[in-house]
């Protein structure tokens, strides 16, 4: 088959998050899935180097952006997707299951009462099989949660998955599921749809996390990670996987980011209301995660 659009990856080293543009070739439509915004912890400062060169790139390219596309509520990066929609046009979509994310998170900050936990932050709240038209380009919606509630993947043209982080490349494994909402169970059944895609199907990882010795990668197929994915695999049993997903959870530390991350994303890259001095905060549950 004769692919219509092309993919075009940004790799934020800081975060080891992958942000694409995927291009409808003949229309000059794009869209871009999971925009970084550069935080300094130590400092509370944000800068937008990282979405400035996607976005000059789009420039350059004489593209127009019709949505910004997040997989899900991010616990590892801030999401740019807010600034690029001021910046250059487009609508921002995720997945409808963002108002059971939001209700969580605002109880766990206890957020302001004008926080409405309701999905309104976002232009659209995507159901499993909605249809995006882009062009030429046809991008169907895959709910694929446990990872979080809300993961999506969107597949392009039937060619292309853009999968979030509901899997990593085969030497990575797959992602942890220890965050609230979140069940290995869950994610052993949205890898086994993820996997129903034909074998030559594209997979497009949010992150990478390469083992010494490999350069990142973002792309692989369904065929690869049926046959290699450290984690599941066709010769992996459900109730192995779950074993093994929640052993290594029980190990992993909390994502550097996941506190201003997470208090940013679920508001789609805006941030809280500044206070009577004028200044943002965000805050730090101590003793709770």
């Amino acid at each position: 088959m004769i692919s219509t659009f092309s993919v075009h990856e940004f790799l934020d080293e800081d975060s080891e998050t992958f942000t694409y543009v995927v291009v409808d070739n003949t229309t000059s439509y794009a869209v871009i899935i999971d925009p970084v915004l550069d935080f300094d912890y130590k400092s509370g400062r944000t800068d937008t180097h990282s979405a400035q060169r996607v976005l000059h790139w789009i420039e350059r390219q004489n593209l127009t952006v019709k949505w910004i596309l997040e997989t899900h509520a991010h616990a590892d990066h801030l999401s740019a997707a807010s600034f690029l929609r001021d910046s250059i046009g487009g609508q921002i979509g995720i997945g409808e299951h963002i108002t059971q994310v939001q209700d969580t998170f605002k109880t766990i900050f206890n957020l302001e009462p004008n926080f409405l936990p309701n999905g309104s932050q976002f232009d659209r709240l995507f159901k499993h099989d909605d249809l995006l038209q882009v062009g030429n380009m046809s991008i169907r919606i895959m709910h694929t949660p446990g990872h979080t509630p809300a993961d999506l993947a969107y597949i392009v043209n039937e060619q292309a998955a853009f999968v979030g982080d509901t899997i990593f490349m085969p030497d990575v494994g797959t992602a942890r599921c220890d965050f609230p909402g979140g069940d290995a169970n869950t994610l052993y059944d949205s890898i086994q749809t993820l996997f129903s895609l034909p074998d030559s199907t594209d997979i497009y990882v949010c992150h990478d996390y390469p083992p010494e010795g490999r350069d990142h990668q973002c792309n692989t197929q369904i065929s690869q990670q049926k046959q290699h994915n450290i984690h599941v695999n066709d010769n992996m049993a459900k109730a192995d996987f779950v074993d093994l997903r929640q052993q290594r959870d029980a190990t992993l530390p909390m994502p550097r980011l996941i506190l201003p991350a997470i208090q940013i994303n679920i508001r789609a890259g805006q941030m809280p209301t500044a206070e009577a001095n004028g200044t943002v905060y965000l805050k730090i549950p101590i003793n709770l995660l």
